[in-house]
């Protein structure tokens, strides 16, 4: 059985909306609803066929448009390979040339609509961003509040609060203050014993791959309503973040280190060939920094994860 190649579009209004389209019910998984786009023709390069199908299908022309994810799904007849494109800019009014109902929904309340199962992790890419910021590991909790404080301001919205050499009462209140500063600006994540979850219900979780090992086989730990993450380095932690459910995961190391010198780097070309059979986002971590973000996208990377490229300068 030949995969489908299918392009598809998140695309973003000004407010920060994402327009999804309803399937026609004499369609394959017809009437639910799914992001704009169809299938790639033979000669087609992806973006030509995600600008054809939108102005068919939407009445726009893509302006600026750039790699968001690629996901490979096996229906029980039929297999799709899902290259997802974010668009930035377009012209024209969308609208449903062909008759398909529209929704302009924001990212966070994309999962009340019922989309086909290999559009579920557009779900969480098109909720996270592409900058994940890991707070080191050597700070007091004063500075990392600080830091926070600061990162926060710069517009960080995804932040992982990790202090591996903090005792836990000590990591626990400092969780309790970053949740209270992060709350309605940015997404937390925390790590630690799978058994704080409850004293912390808007925290997401990000797994050790210890952590990962050890539970993977259970399943998630908690709905999905729920951020959860793990840190991989290798093929086999990806394919237990899979059997896991996690929303995304963090790739490391791609380059050397200086706190992880004795990790042995992936490099480019293997984090880009691992990154190709993960069905949710990666970010790509270590070494790198800010700047190699077009380079991550590329390699089908949602962004960077990073501790002292991303931490902000403070007085």
């Amino acid at each position: 059985m030949s995969r489908v190649h299918v392009a598809a579009a998140v695309i973003r209004g000004a407010d920060g909306r994402v327009l999804i389209a309803r399937r026609p019910l004499d369609r394959h998984q017809g009437g639910l609803w799914e992001f704009p786009g169809g299938k790639v023709e033979a000669g087609e390069t992806v973006r030509d066929a995600l600008s054809r199908e939108l102005e068919e299908e939407l009445g726009i022309t893509v302006i600026e448009a750039q790699p968001l994810i690629q996901i490979r799904h096996d229906y029980p007849n039929k297999q799709v390979l899902l290259d997802v494109w974010e668009v930035g800019a377009f012209t024209g009014e969308p609208h449903g040339a062909e008759g398909q109902p529209l929704a302009w929904v924001l990212p966070r309340r994309l999962s009340e609509y019922e989309f086909p199962a290999a559009n579920r992790p557009i779900l969480a890419a098109a909720c996270l961003p592409a900058e994940y910021l890991i707070t080191p590991a050597d700070l007091e909790p004063q500075a990392l509040l600080a830091g926070v404080r600061a990162a926060l301001d710069a517009g960080m919205r995804l932040i992982q609060l990790r202090a591996p050499g903090m005792f836990d009462a000590t990591y626990r209140d400092l969780a309790v203050d970053v949740q209270g500063l992060c709350a309605g600006r940015a997404q937390l994540m925390l790590k630690g014993p799978l058994e704080w979850l409850g004293d912390f219900p808007a925290a997401g979780w990000h797994l050790s791959a210890e952590q990962l090992r050890r539970y993977a086989s259970g399943g998630r730990p908690f709905p999905a309503q729920r951020w959860l993450a793990a840190s991989c380095h290798s093929a086999d932690e990806l394919a237990l973040a899979r059997e896991m459910g996690v929303d995304f995961v963090t790739l490391s190391p791609v380059q050397p280190t200086l706190s992880h010198p004795e990790a042995t780097p992936l490099g480019w070309e293997q984090a880009t060939r691992l990154i190709e059979d993960c069905p949710y986002p990666v970010y790509l971590l270590g070494g790198l920094l800010p700047e190699q973000l077009e380079r991550a996208r590329d390699a089908g990377a949602q962004g960077l994860a990073g501790i002292r490229g991303f931490w902000p300068a403070i007085g």
